[in-house]
């Protein structure tokens, strides 16, 4: 479950980058953030970097709809360990 809630976090960060660099796309002079995703030992760490270019509007939408599927899978996952200790627990007692 850690491992899935260390992920939801980093892609909240990830998340909260690209709408920033969607919120910034006309300011003059800014520079889109990049964010990477890299698995550290059992958990996903979020890395992001300044670009130098440019905001593209179109890999921010693509990026956030990966983000927004990736959010409900480990959701998913969360859930369902949860339903398999609750089992566990009732099969015990």
């Amino acid at each position: 479950m850690q491992i899935n809630a260390n992920a939801m976090m980093s892609m909240s960060n990830w998340m909260n980058n690209s709408a920033n660099n969607v919120a910034n796309v006309n300011t003059q002079d800014y520079s889109a953030t990049q964010t990477t995703m890299n698995s550290n030992n059992e958990s996903i760490v979020a890395q992001s970097s300044k670009t130098g270019s440019r905001t593209d509007l179109s890999k921010e939408m693509t990026d956030q709809m990966t983000i927004e599927k990736s959010v409900d899978a480990n959701a998913q996952a969360i859930k369902t360990q949860d339903k398999m200790i609750g089992s566990l627990l009732d099969l015990t007692i």
